[in-house]
């Protein structure tokens, strides 16, 4: 606990700071070992109040004496002081702090990349639907990568399996990591797949059509790119380093993820059900028909109403 002591409150600051020293060695949550240390600047302006706790920073106990210091007894201990300040820091507190700031901004920052992804979306298709349907499919991959890393990190079932021992956590920095890596590669081969979809409707196909064309030429490689880049994110998962074995295990699934059952089920399916209204509110497919030639490097499939 830091206190910066207002002028003419030294010794009243000192007091309270050598009471509550007193009180912390009969509360169950500090440690009784290593008894709590009071500790005053040469100028009097700043103290420190020092005491550890019986269990190891993450765990439970440890961050209920963090929220009772901050709730309860540094402010009961020092809310008669004029002027003072003072804030409950150590690893403990670093971690809850940093933990609480990253939860908060977690939803800013999924905002940014998905404005971001959506308005690149509209610029290159000219299609709201889109680039809705874009960012919907870019929440599934990412649910359910967190998904995964809640079942696999939070559970001591694949301690063997990957030869690690589960902390009962998910390190409070990954997902950000993941989220914003994940999203970014997984945009590369979306926006290569309907390209091609979209080639096929300009050319003069159905969406059915337009969209089976674009899928199986784009299958080799989406397929190929995606075997590559699970091969290198799987070899962080072969590290001791929890955080770094999250980071290889949740990428490698969620590209196995958005690879298969997103981009050749998911949108595909998704495209097909919604037909022309895919490219609202641009009029690719009913006026734009000589933007790209039909190709003639091999048969077409028969046209089918949708």
């Amino acid at each position: 606990m830091a206190v910066k002591v207002p002028a003419g409150q030294e010794d009243a600051v000192r007091q309270r700071l050598e009471g509550l020293a007193e009180q912390l060695k009969q509360e169950p949550l500090f440690a009784k070992d290593i008894p709590p240390t009071v500790r005053v600047s040469a100028d009097g302006h700043g103290a420190v109040l020092e005491a550890g706790t019986p269990t190891g920073p993450g765990t439970d106990p440890a961050r209920d004496s963090v929220d009772r210091l901050r709730d309860t007894l540094v402010p009961a201990a020092l809310q008669d002081v004029p002027g003072v300040q003072y804030a409950v820091g150590g690893d403990q507190a670093d971690d809850m702090d940093y933990t609480a700031n990253l939860k908060d901004r977690l939803p800013m920052v999924m905002g940014v990349v998905f404005a971001l992804t959506f308005l690149i979306i509209v610029l290159a298709f000219r299609s709201v639907v889109v680039a809705l349907t874009t960012v919907v499919l870019n929440l599934l991959s990412v649910a359910a990568s967190f998904g995964f890393l809640c079942l696999v990190f939070q559970h001591t079932w694949a301690d063997g399996i990957l030869d690690y021992h589960s902390t009962g956590h998910v390190v409070s920095w990954v997902p950000v990591l993941l989220f914003v890596i994940l999203s970014g590669l997984s945009l590369d081969y979306h926006v290569f797949v309907v390209s091609r979809i979209r080639e096929g409707v300009v050319a003069g196909m159905t969406t059915r059509n337009a969209v089976l064309d674009g899928i199986t030429r784009t299958a080799g490689v989406v397929t190929g790119a995606a075997a590559v880049m699970v091969a290198v994110f799987a070899t962080f998962g072969t590290l001791t380093f929890i955080e770094l074995k999250q980071i290889g295990v949740g990428l490698a699934v969620a590209i196995v993820l958005d690879a298969t059952v997103i981009r050749i089920f998911v949108l595909p399916a998704a495209m097909t059900l919604l037909g022309r209204a895919n490219w609202w509110p641009s009029r690719t497919g009913r006026v734009v028909t000589a933007d790209l030639p039909r190709r003639s490097d091999g048969p077409h499939p028969e046209p089918v109403d949708v």
